[in-house]
């Protein structure tokens, strides 16, 4: 995925930006005009994706804060809270980590039917996200660029330390090797293509608009070619250093919980008298004798056996890996807090990393248009805020972490790959791939040989369409479920989501893939009076857009005459091309006389 899909399509946003100067709105609009609606769904879902993912950092910044012990030793997830004298019934059928995470950090409802009223100290931990993210975002890359050093650049520290850590531990070994396992049969599962395409768009933030926003920012000749390849060479080391951490960490805690499952059994064969085992039996002795013990005993007593592999393959995924998996393992690190407070920090600078990416692409998609040209960047930056600080109330319910799931499912997956996909049929095909080779080649001077031209042309566009399908028929045969939590049971059980869950969802995927089919049917019929105009100000500064303007220097302006064509004036000759051909061809208006376009489109052409 991440070399025949993932590598290419960033080359494509990186360089089509870097050539056009524009953000993701103007750049396909600029292209063709019927393509306006790529850059309008790219915002709406990069605008689903940033309203749950600051979430995420707002639980980090809950687990961070309850790291910091000034006094105690030990995490407040360590042990169950007691009450009169004997531990909560709920936190002994669960776990210590599991009944903080459902109970004190998100107060779960039973299902996404009952949310119940926001949690207040949510409500204050989204708020202070957001306030955070604002003040990063507010001035453009110019603020926001400062930051990414600490954000990039910690994360590697604390993977070090843990990494030297993890790989001293017991059982380490045997989490590492677990992740090299393969599981051919995972093949066949179209949701595991789905997931893996995600998170290859998730990795280099494709199909966000944010790649083709910080392509603009490039100066015109800058090799970018250099740093899709340096980028994405770094970017795979690290997932799979990160990988190695991970799993020791991981192995060493399946190492603890088979060590104490161990203990647990051997109490019960003892009791029961079974196999010549007492209270004094060794772990050793249990790993020679357990084999051997009648299997219809040990059903009725049910044991498990206490294996590795078992407690390695239940390790969960998404939040449960870092706030009940990984929190775990840390309470058996020394000293606790200390490993708590280094790891969320770790996750806090990965998730506002990430924020930054995802609110540039879609604030420079806004900043872009000229109906917000009278508005500064940090007034539209702050009212995008407070709308997603709004709407985002609705995790901070005790159904939050159900509609978080909800989110993450649909409205994050399925928009980003047709907007991936029509991405690169929109440059390769519309634009031309030969003219794109083109344009690399007078920006860096290297022209995109085989590997390119095959991927971009063929094996990309199949593998996103082949992914597309088969995950939609997968979901359409296999009714979507989320994890609810059941108190009286302790554990999360797999539930259907309602019908009214499931007919936001499907609204949700719509708002992101409609717009592209409603702009293309307005604009081939001139329905469309109003035309989203392109500040003119994003093309007359030769090292960055609107939305960075500020930054620039007076060399840096353009003269009038210079200065290349106005986005607009580009959207309304390429308006008069209605065939997928060859867009460098136009047709005379004796030719086409009743393809007039609506005063509100249409713009006088340039001289010849």
């Amino acid at each position: 995925m991440l070399v025949l899909e993932g590598i290419p399509l960033f080359l494509i946003e990186m360089a089509i930006g870097q050539k056009m100067r524009l953000g993701s709105l103007g750049v396909w609009n600029t292209i063709h005009p019927w393509l306006g609606g790529i850059g309008i769904s790219s915002c709406v879902v990069t605008l689903f994706v940033a309203l749950y993912y600051n979430v995420i950092i707002t639980w980090v910044f809950f687990y961070l804060f309850n790291s910091i012990r000034l006094t105690a030793d030990q995490l407040p997830w360590a042990h169950c809270p007691y009450d009169n004298g004997t531990a909560e019934a709920e936190c002994n059928k669960a776990s210590a980590t599991v009944y903080f995470w459902y109970r004190e950090a998100l107060d779960a409802s039973p299902s996404i039917d009952e949310p119940g009223v926001p949690r207040w100290w949510i409500v204050l931990y989204l708020l202070l996200a957001w306030i955070i993210v604002f003040f990063i975002v507010m001035k453009g890359i110019q603020s926001s660029g400062k930051v990414v050093y600490f954000t990039s650049l910690f994360p590697y520290a604390v993977l070090t330390i843990f990494f030297v850590r993890g790989i001293t531990l017991p059982g380490s070994s045997d989490g590492i090797l677990h992740m090299y396992k393969p599981k051919l049969e995972k093949l066949l599962d179209p949701t595991v293509w789905l997931d893996a395409a995600t998170q290859v768009f998730y990795s280099f933030g494709l199909a966000f608009g944010s790649l083709i926003a910080f392509g603009s920012y490039n100066p015109p000749n800058n090799n970018c070619v250099r740093d899709v390849l340096l980028v994405s060479v770094c970017n795979a080391l690290t997932a799979i250093y990160a990988s190695v951490v991970i799993f020791s960490i991981l192995g060493f805690k399946a190492y603890t919980m088979v060590e104490n499952c161990i203990v647990k059994e051997i109490k019960v064969l003892a009791l029961h008298h079974i196999g010549g085992f007492t209270l004094n039996s060794t772990a050793d002795y249990y790993r020679e004798q357990f084999p051997r013990l009648n299997g219809t005993a040990i059903a009725a007593l049910n044991l498990t056996g206490c294996t590795m592999s078992r407690q390695l393959e239940e390790a969960a995924e998404g939040t449960g890996l870092a706030f009940i998996v990984f929190t775990q393992a840390i309470l058996k690190l020394t000293p606790a807090p200390f490993w708590s407070i280094i790891f969320f920090l770790m996750l806090l600078s990965l998730g506002l990393g990430s924020q930054i990416g995802i609110m540039e692409g879609m604030l420079c998609t806004i900043f872009d248009i000229d109906f917000f040209k009278r508005l500064s960047k940090p007034v539209i930056t702050g009212v995008v805020c407070t709308f997603c600080f709004f709407v985002g109330l609705i995790f901070t319910t005790g159904a939050g972490e159900y509609w978080l799931k909800m989110f993450d499912s649909f409205a994050g997956t399925i928009g980003l790959v047709v907007v991936a996909l029509l991405e690169m049929i929109a440059v390769i095909y519309i634009y031309g791939h030969e003219k794109f080779t083109n344009d690399i080649y007078e920006m860096t001077g290297y022209r995109p040989g085989i590997y390119w031209q095959v991927t971009w042309r063929y094996v990309g566009p199949a593998i996103v369409t082949c992914i597309l399908l088969s995950s939609l028929v997968f979901m359409l045969i296999n009714p979507p479920m989320y994890g609810a939590w059941n108190a009286d049971e302790g554990r999360v059980i797999k539930t259907p989501y309602p019908t009214w869950v499931l007919v936001i969802a499907v609204l949700m995927i719509l708002a992101g893939v409609l717009p592209i089919p409603v702009v293309l049917l307005l604009r081939r019929f001139q329905c469309l009076a109003f035309d989203v105009d392109i500040h003119q100000g994003s093309i007359r500064r030769i090292e960055t857009t609107v939305s960075t303007k500020e930054m620039m220097s007076d060399q840096d302006v353009l003269s009038p005459e210079s200065a290349p064509p106005a986005p607009a004036q580009l959207v309304a000759d390429a308006a008069t091309k209605f065939t997928i051909g060859d867009f460098d061809n136009v047709e005379s208006s004796e030719e086409r006389p009743n393809k007039r376009l609506p005063a509100g489109i249409a713009r006088s052409r340039p001289k010849k």
